[in-house]
């Protein structure tokens, strides 16, 4: 059975801040519900469904948020994929409320990463889950940006990429986040400047890595019917898919990421090709991730993707347009960022996004990616439209 138009994103709303060392966890998060459903014209007595995750919340926050906001929801889901959490759990609302499980269901993440000092994405033994497969990466102190450095090496010696065709994605995304008012690194840098910023991991310099952030939002998910009597303009929801990557027992190809499959699961359940998609926001934790990611969606073909973000493609103005926010690379990374991702696509299906505002935008693609690439990963695609 599709799910296409059948439901839609009638709120979102991200929070301003970008260090709030003044606010706790469920500060930020219950302000983002009350700012997206005020977005759709909605109030909290109307939501009976409840989707979170997140750094710094215990396996059962949900239940602890759940009281925070004194909400009984019909239905929950807290899983839990790292930063592609929030772009499955849209597609997971989408699915409750088509199956009637419940009529207006709040996504929300909020996050005091940096204000707490929360080390993300560091090494050690005492950083990983403790689950059996971590007793082989575990004792060696993997960390999270040496994961994706063995990846951009690969790249480049398979195909020939560049540190400069890393560099253009991080140039791309400063220039968004320097039209967004809310972003935290809005000064432009260009390719020379990240080439000079020092090696966290090689091939990746500083400026090729994300930030590190405090944040948060919230989406509102109903069915279509009902949002085209609220407040804003329907974003409706045409396909999602979602997976896994891990070792496969030794016998992983480390250039092919989840976003392959779930890619192609959002693209038929949408029936939408990617010719049809005017923007993309995919998840940038560094700028290897964006080139595997768009070659892995389809966008390009497999090594070609050092030459496809190249040139200005990705502007807001280019053929490509992505991650007009500014991304994680320059607005903010509280930790798991894919709630922004589904925020700045519908605001750009609304034409809502002033000076950065991609010209005829009817299509929208949104890609999470949790984990780390070069160990075990999650990927969660999402196809929005506003017709």
């Amino acid at each position: 059975m599709s799910l296409s138009g059948k439901t839609a994103v009638a709120g979102v709303y991200e929070h301003p801040t970008r260090f709030a060392p003044d606010k706790s966890l469920f500060q930020i998060m219950g302000e983002s519900v009350r700012g997206a459903l005020d977005d759709a014209g909605l109030t909290i007595k109307d939501v009976d469904g409840v989707c979170t995750a997140g750094i710094g919340m215990t396996g059962m926050g949900i239940i602890s948020f759940c009281d925070y906001l004194n909400l009984t929801p019909n239905f929950v889901d807290s899983t839990s994929i790292g930063g592609s959490s929030f772009v499955a759990h849209t597609a997971h609302a989408a699915a409750a409320i088509h199956a009637g499980l419940c009529d207006v269901c709040v996504v929300v993440y909020g996050s005091t990463a940096s204000s707490s000092r929360f080390a993300v994405g560091t090494g050690g033994f005492g950083t990983m889950g403790g689950d059996p497969c971590d007793q082989y990466e575990g004792p060696f102190g993997p960390t999270t940006v040496g994961a994706y450095a063995m990846i951009a090496q690969r790249h480049m010696h398979d195909y020939g990429t560049t540190p400069e065709q890393l560099a253009e994605v991080a140039v791309t995304m400063r220039m968004h986040a320097s039209m967004n008012p809310a972003a935290k690194y809005r000064d432009p840098i260009t390719v020379e400047d990240v080439l000079a910023s020092r090696i966290i991991s090689s091939p990746l310099h500083l400026l090729d890595c994300c930030i590190i952030s405090d944040g948060g939002g919230a989406l509102v998910i109903t069915s279509a019917e009902r949002a085209r009597d609220l407040k804003k303009k329907p974003v409706y929801i045409l396909g999602a898919g979602e997976t896994v990557r891990h070792a496969a027992r030794g016998q992983r190809d480390f250039l092919e990421i989840a976003a392959a499959q779930s890619g192609r699961l959002a693209f038929e359940r949408a029936g939408v090709t990617h010719k049809d998609i005017d923007f993309a926001m995919i998840y940038d934790s560094f700028t290897i991730t964006v080139i595997a990611t768009l070659e892995n969606l389809g966008f390009c073909k497999r090594g070609e993707g050092g030459a496809f973000v190249s040139g200005g493609r990705l502007r807001y103005d280019g053929d490509f347009p992505i991650n007009t926010d500014g991304g994680g690379l320059s607005s903010n990374h509280p930790g798991m960022r894919g709630i922004f991702l589904v925020i700045e696509a519908a605001k750009q299906l609304r034409g809502e996004c002033g000076p950065r505002q991609v010209k005829d935008c009817k299509i929208a693609l949104a890609h999470g990616t949790g984990g780390a690439l070069g160990l075990r990963h999650s990927g969660a695609t999402l196809i929005l439209g506003n017709q």
